[in-house]
């Protein structure tokens, strides 16, 4: 018996709660991105939150709420929620704003026009882009893309459909659209008719459905009030944020302090126990031993915490190197996955046709289809995969395993959206920074994510992690060589064209995890990318606005906001355009580098192995490095708390993410309670 699926997929009701979610979670990105680089798409707190609000709604409520209006609800919200990290605003926007030198044609004070004008440039063609990747990774390749699996048990467990076995459960993440939804679901249906009409006359519900998602809504409260006022409290009592655990000494001269903040506990605990403690290791390496070093021999002379002549600008240099190794080595496998795949697997024939479908150039491919469609019979020994039909290249199994046509993005809004969102982003990039950016740089730029796009969006899939850290700095390697050195905007350009490749790679990723939710609960993928297109046009606009605040108010970089995410773009576009490092930086770069380039390989050889989790991961150990170790402390808390909540009392993890989500969007938005006492002067204790 097919999956009988109920409810509206597009609501105005829905555009507008996914707004209001969308908010908190911008704004509490642009504060952490701002503090230490770090955003989350939180999509499982976005539906939490959803379901929250229209389940206390419910006697008002003329439609009930069903779980594809959920995942519209958490489209929305997570469109918004990326763009902070998408458009730049804690990264590379403050190393424009802050950190260029005159020599680099800067620093470049852009206005609020300029910001909106910037990020509603590059928020669009991630996006458009991820529609005919969704139809490869999702529906053909059908990879589990684990957070938006789990957010889409989460949604159907809220929804009263969660019944399914752990083996069905497992065998749901790589089956075909709607595989979450019961087959069989009449009884849950009738129940459902009740507990809806009980809950038209405004009566209770009893029930465990019903105490779980209350029980887990008031959670998030309790923990959303508990963080916000501690966050309050700090603006009152500022040496909160950096208590000297190891004696005041050791917190003036080298760095050593604890943040306790509830967020970075709450970090720590969503980014697991493997993660924090390779964070650690790195801000070990860094604080405890090359900070010393370099301070004791003379390479970093001045004091700890001066980005230019301290050890605290010396060892980012470590950090960056071992970025960028990391980074090499993991695309590289992902790219010979991904030829692999093209070579070896039929069904990567039919994402091709796709393309050559929504691209323009057409003609271009049109000698192939036949053969592609040629391997496809032969691998499935089926003539049912001929070409004809709708021109799609799918098959007809593939096609049942869709949504149905009329909810699927049509080609032709494919072809014409990403034509008018790269024209967009060429045009709004030559109207914020003119003749310092050449017109062919920000095409290259803006095709270049195009490529990195599949493979980011691959990896998330496998691992559910989107490199686009390493994706940027691909970028930068590569236009230093197309840029010439003697070009005094060669940083500039080398900056806007990372940007440019890290939002699309970004953007086709981390929303990928929306449609895979989506696909699992039988949602319209055409309501989704609108609600997206939503967010992200939202979320560009807000956090423009919110950045702006920020920086008018607080001293940037400073004690609160140290943007070291933005001194690692720009070291990185120094280095690959040719500057000189700081003395000795170079060759521990360079050991560095061969260090964790065994490691990476070692990691990459090693998924699925109980032993991999010991070897110490490229990215954490440099985000611990170029992090000051008061957040760092913070987040080993937290994932030592996980690692007793899983291992040692072994609980579910929902309640943990979901107090771990409370502390994060607490701390998140009542911070903007901080910046507006800030701007009145309040006086601090």
């Amino acid at each position: 018996m097919a999956p009988d699926i109920h409810g509206q997929n597009f609501t105005v009701r829905g555009v507008v709660a996914g707004l209001a979610i969308g908010t908190v979670i911008c704004a509490a990105n642009v504060y952490f991105g701002l503090q230490t680089g770090w955003v989350s798409i939180m999509s499982m707190p976005a539906s939490l939150m959803g379901f929250g609000i229209f389940r206390l709604l419910r006697s008002h409520l003329e439609l009930p709420f069903s779980p594809v209006e959920n995942v519209f609800v958490q489209s929305v919200a997570c469109g918004m929620a990326i763009m902070p990290l998408g458009c730049g605003f804690v990264g590379v926007i403050p190393a424009m704003n802050y950190l260029l030198s005159p020599d680099e044609r800067g620093p470049l004070n852009l206005s609020l026009w300029q910001l909106v004008t910037w990020s509603l440039g590059l928020c669009y063609f991630g996006v458009v882009f991820a529609v005919p990747l969704r139809k490869q990774v999702i529906i053909r390749e059908r990879l589990r893309f684990p957070s938006g699996f789990s957010t889409a048990v989460l949604i159907s467990v809220l929804h009263g459909q969660g019944t399914q076995s752990k083996q069905a459960l497992d065998e749901a993440s790589k089956g075909g659209f709607a595989s979450l939804v019961p087959k069989d679901n009449e009884h849950d249906m009738q129940q459902d008719q009740v507990n809806e009409a009980a809950a038209l006359v405004d009566e209770p519900i009893t029930g465990p459905r019903d105490s779980h998602w209350a029980a887990n809504l008031r959670l998030l409260l309790l923990c959303f009030i508990i963080s916000g006022l501690a966050t309050v409290l700090t603006y009152f009592f500022p040496i909160l944020r950096n208590i000297p655990i190891f004696g005041t000494a050791v917190a003036q001269t080298w760095l050593w302090t604890l943040n306790p903040s509830l967020a970075y506990v709450g970090q720590g605990i969503i980014m697991g126990t493997e993660t924090t403690m390779h964070m650690t290791l790195g801000a070990i390496i860094g604080w405890a031993i090359l900070s010393p070093l370099a301070k004791h021999k003379g390479w970093a002379p001045g004091p700890v915490d001066d980005w230019e002549s301290g050890s605290k600008g010396w060892i980012v240099w470590i950090s960056l190197a071992i970025m960028l190794v990391d980074a090499v080595v993991s695309l590289g496998y992902v790219a010979t996955r991904s030829i692999f795949v093209a070579y070896y697997d039929p069904s990567f024939s039919g994402f091709l046709d796709s393309i050559r479908q929504t691209w323009p150039g057409r003609l271009l491919f049109s000698g192939s289809r036949a053969r592609y469609a040629l391997l496809q019979r032969r691998a499935d020994d089926d003539d049912s995969s001929d070409d004809e039909g709708d021109g799609s290249g799918q098959s007809a199994g593939q096609d049942s395993e869709d949504a149905p046509e009329n909810q699927r993005i049509s080609n032709k809004i494919v072809v014409i959206g990403l034509l008018l969102s790269i024209i967009l982003c060429i045009i709004t990039i030559h109207t914020v920074f003119g003749d310092l950016v050449p017109l062919y740089a920000t095409v290259i730029a803006v095709f270049m994510a195009l490529v990195l796009s599949i493979m980011g969006v691959r990896a998330l899939g496998e691992t559910d992690l989107n490199p686009v850290s390493g994706i940027s700095k691909l970028a930068q390697l590569f236009f230093a060589l197309i840029i010439p050195q003697s070009n005094k905007s060669s940083v500039l350009i080398n900056l806007v064209a990372g940007a440019v490749s890290e939002a699309g790679a970004l953007q086709a990723g981390d929303l990928m995890q929306d449609l895979k939710t989506g696909h699992l609960l039988g949602a319209s993928p055409k309501a989704q990318f609108w609600g997206q297109m939503i967010g992200a046009t939202a979320g560009a606009i807000l956090s423009a606005f919110i950045y702006r605040l920020y920086t008018r108010i607080y001293e940037i970089p400073g004690d609160l906001f140290q943007v070291p995410t933005a001194y690692v773009w720009i070291f990185t576009a120094r280095l690959v355009t040719g500057q000189g490092l700081p003395y000795m930086a170079k060759d521990w770069a360079i050991a560095a580098g061969a260090i964790f380039a065994c490691t990476t390989i070692l990691r990459t050889i090693a998924v699925g192995k109980p032993w991999r989790s010991w070897i110490p991961g490229g990215i954490a150990v440099a985000v611990g490095m170029y992090n000051v170790p008061s957040f760092t402390l913070a987040r080993a808390i937290g994932g030592i708390l996980a690692w007793v909540w899983l291992h040692v009392m072994k609980r579910s993890s929902t309640p943990l993410i979901i107090l771990a989500s409370g502390f994060i969007l607490g701390e998140g938005f009542l911070s903007i309670a901080n910046l507006i006492m800030e701007g009145l002067s309040v006086p601090h204790f």
